[in-house]
């Protein structure tokens, strides 16, 4: 018996009093031995019956506590066979070997004993293969799954669905319903605000030469074509201005709208293709936060990246994700020069406060980053400020016109290197990134880090990476280089603008690699500004024999022209076996050489570079956007210029390639 009910009133404590009438009993008889008898035959019979009821106490509690433990034992068993939740032990072999009646609901018209776990809860059984495989994969060795700790997942059964935690070391599932927390859950989600703007983002170029009334019929045209598209996706428009709309919609509506690809893009554009320039439309949109003013700002800036990736398309900011949708047609010429000359003058008062003005392009310089260097170095030295250029490993494709530019000493002697260009940064210290707006693919990201001012001058369409912290940005997709942008912005920097051959020689070089020879991304301000330079003495000849072809080059260009194949009919696809790695440059030039060829739309070229990466070099005649492709993979470029680089081998980046095609044309179709 435990020692506490030893220890009560009449224990212990019982057997003490019953020693101290025995001693009273003694002395009791030293005065009257009758009277010490008759006090021991009561002291007998009284130890009698408190021993007796003591024994009497013991049975009974043995027989209390033996009925208690046994209504213990059977509510216990009831209790957990009729509990609101399921509870299953399964064997070794992943087979069921008890259940409580909780999963007979569950599974009605089915013995549950016996079966399979990957036949009752497929689910279940996939996340555990999973998590062994990973404890394998760290271990090195086949994991116990005993040595697994607690897993839990939702899982769902004939619309219902359930919280399973799982607890491998006893081999037992816990099943808790949770269909109405997921059921709120999900309303939650669908009815987050997303907020958006619509921008018909080339309507002065669309409208000129109409008169007011064209103009006023055509805006309300693609209006009236806006407000049945939002009405019938449930999205509240409120007009902001002759070409800007406000969006406000649930998150239920804009997966609708994902789903859709938002055809409002392809519909408005079709629907004026008989404008000599269709009009489009940008839409920016932004979800996953609770913060309007959050919200707001990054719909702004969603609006922005999908008119710097040159408008015709959507952008939505969705928490981390960020996704783009259209594209489809190349951007829209400007015809106005006024950006370029506040460009112009914003960038003179840069360079003026300015202790330094350093020039940077992106890694493996081409003919564009130099030429466009040489130009903002012009443009600095006009008014007296001291400007270098960064160069580190030059390659082939620009050592024919570095060996012109070696001729003018005085240019030359502004080429420095990242680590000269390291030490000479101060806060004061103008940094001009050329030809990139990603900070990753500069030559020295740790000065884009280091400038407090940067300048950005781009014709690539904005990719999700970007020099958000700089204090001027000339981004245009249209322009067909940076080179032309540079040259424009040379016309209004100064009143009086002088080159000298090398320096227009340099520029008109780096537009008319850039355009193939003026044969793709060319526009009348391409000409212009071609116009401008050869005005200044750009040597055309000298072009010429700075972008002549090896024969060693063509025969290699040729045997990897040799392996090309023809995918999905209008698609060119090339992987190289040769031997050796092949620089960036050749693999380009292939690509270029297979979009020359009969029928093909597209073109892809993928080697081994020098670097020991793996280069795919994409090439579209505008049908296809290769840049949304080379994205998927981690690259970008333009809607018909695009590339990317990858640690792998060629095998795998073929794979990887020939998927994000069957997905793109599974989902909305590779061709426009």
């Amino acid at each position: 018996m435990p020692k506490f009910l030893q220890k009560r009133w009449h224990g212990y404590h019982t057997v003490w009093a019953f020693a101290l009438v025995l001693l009273l009993v003694i002395f009791l008889s030293f005065y009257n031995t009758w009277l010490g008898l008759v006090g021991l035959l009561l002291a007998i019979i009284g130890g009698y019956v408190m021993l007796k009821a003591e024994m009497k106490f013991r049975r009974e509690l043995v027989d209390y506590i033996g009925d208690l433990t046994f209504r213990i034992q059977r509510v216990e068993g009831e209790a957990v066979s009729v509990l609101p939740f399921g509870i299953v032990l399964y064997s070794e072999d992943k087979t069921v070997e008890w259940h409580n009646q909780f999963m007979i609901h569950m599974f009605p018209d089915q013995t549950l004993v016996g079966v399979s776990l990957q036949e009752l809860f497929p689910q279940i059984a996939a996340v555990m293969r999973e998590q062994l495989d990973k404890k394998d994969n760290k271990e090195q060795k086949d994991p116990d799954e005993s040595a697994l700790g607690e897993i839990r997942l939702e899982i769902s059964h004939e619309d219902k669905f359930y919280g399973a935690t799982i607890i491998p070391e006893e081999r037992l599932i816990y099943l808790d319903e949770i269909t109405e927390l997921v059921i709120l859950r999900q309303r939650y989600e669908d009815e987050r605000l997303a907020l958006g703007i619509i921008m018909m983002d080339n309507m002065d170029e669309a409208s000129q030469g109409m008169d007011d009334q064209q103009r006023t019929a055509l805006i309300a045209k693609v209006t009236s074509e806006i407000t049945d598209w939002a009405r019938e996706y449930n999205v509240y428009l409120r007009r902001l201005s002759s070409d800007r709309y406000l969006m406000m919609l649930n998150q239920r509506s804009l997966d609708m709208l994902e789903n859709s690809r938002f055809l409002i893009l392809d519909e408005v554009r079709e629907m004026t293709a008989d404008l000599k320039v269709p009009l489009t439309l940008s839409v920016g949109l932004a979800s996953g936060s609770d913060d309007i003013t959050e919200l707001g700002q990054l719909a702004q800036s969603s609006l922005d990246m999908a008119l710097g990736r040159g408008g015709d398309q959507a952008a939505v900011k969705a928490g981390q994700r960020l996704s783009f949708y259209g594209g489809k047609s190349n951007a829209v010429e400007k015809r106005t020069r006024v950006r370029a000359r506040v460009i112009s003058h914003a960038l003179r008062d840069l360079m003026q406060e300015s202790d330094h003005v350093i020039v940077m392009g992106h890694k493996q310089p081409d003919m564009d980053v130099i030429g466009a260097s040489i130009g903002i170095l012009k443009a600095a030295q006009m008014y007296k400020v001291d400007a270098y250029i960064v160069t580190e490993g030059l390659n082939p494709s620009i050592s024919r016109i570095m060996e012109e530019v070696r001729k003018d000493e005085a240019i030359m002697s502004r080429f420095i290197s990242t680590e000269q260009a390291m030490q000479m940064m101060t806060e004061h210290t103008l940094l001009v990134v050329v030809d990139t707006h990603k900070a990753s693919m500069t030559m020295e990201p740790r000065l884009v880090q280091r400038a407090s001012r940067v300048v950005v001058m781009d014709h690539h369409r904005r990719g999700e990476e970007f020099i958000n912290d700089a204090v001027l940005i000339y981004l245009e997709p249209y322009a067909s280089s940076t080179c032309e942008l540079v040259t424009e912005v040379l016309q209004y920097i100064h009143e009086r603008v002088t080159l000298t051959p090398v320096e227009a020689t340099a520029l008109l070089a780096g537009i008319t690699v850039d355009t193939k020879h003026f044969a793709l991304h060319t526009g009348s301000r391409t000409f212009e500004a071609a116009g401008f330079l050869r005005r200044h003495g750009a040597d055309t000849t000298m072009i010429q024999r700075v972008l002549k072809e090896d024969l060693t080059e063509f025969i290699a260009k040729a045997e990897i022209v040799k392996h090309a194949r023809m995918v999905y009919d209008h698609i060119a696809l090339a992987v190289s076996k040769s031997a050796g790695p092949i620089p960036q440059l050749l693999i380009a030039q292939v690509a270029d050489m297979l979009l020359n060829m009969t029928d093909v739309q597209a073109s892809f070229v993928i080697s081994e570079r020098t670097d020991g990466k793996i280069g795919i070099s994409a090439r579209s005649m505008g049908k296809m956007n290769v840049q949304v492709i080379m994205e998927r993979l981690g690259g970008g470029g333009h809607l018909t210029n695009a590339a990317v680089q990858l640690d792998t081998s060629l095998e795998e980046a073929e794979k990887q390639l020939m998927d994000v095609l069957a997905d793109i044309k599974a989902k909305e179709g590779l061709f426009e």
